[in-house]
């Protein structure tokens, strides 16, 4: 089984998938001083979720096993995730032209809780991984039913599946 290093999550490394802000230890400006009794930080991430009114669900993974073995994307529209209680792990491949998964090129991000990442239409991503023994709750900001009407999800067969490594 091939495996992938979970890498730290940079500007420079992440570019090619979306974008990301930390939202409990934020580094951009705030409207006023941030040391202030109320500090509002403002524009943190921008999204396009083509027109669409975005709906915040929550996906609740298990501890599993870091083996990437399915993956989706989404043709119309970008995707927002947010680890609410813990650290998680992510990984991402470019968009293509086909609706095959570019295994060759999946990188593996280390999420810290509370980051929301912003990923960019037809970027092969799936379900966030669990550091901790412990469910993890992470917040999924999509136009509502994308789910349904706009996600190509492919299982992985198990030869060329990959593990990711801590």
């Amino acid at each position: 089984m091939k495996t992938i290093k979970v890498q730290k999550l940079t500007n420079e490394a992440f570019r090619r998938y979306g974008s990301f802000a930390n939202f409990i230890n934020p580094t951009t400006d705030a409207t006023g001083d941030v040391n202030a009794p109320i500090a509002f930080f403002r524009d943190m991430i921008q999204t396009n979720f083509g027109g669409a009114a975005p709906t915040f669900s929550t996906c609740r993974m298990q501890k599993r096993d870091f083996v990437i073995d399915a993956a989706e994307f989404h043709d119309f529209t970008g995707e927002l995730c947010m680890p609410l209680d813990g650290d998680a792990i992510c990984w991402f491949a470019p968009a293509g032209a086909t609706e095959e998964v570019p295994l060759d090129q999946i990188e593996a991000f280390y999420v810290p809780q509370g980051t929301g990442i912003f990923v960019h239409p037809g970027v092969w991503h799936h379900a966030a991984y669990a550091i901790e023994d412990k469910p993890l709750n992470v917040l999924i900001v999509l136009p509502e039913r994308t789910y349904r009407n706009d996600c190509i999800g492919v299982a992985i067969p198990a030869d060329q599946q990959i593990k990711i490594e801590l």
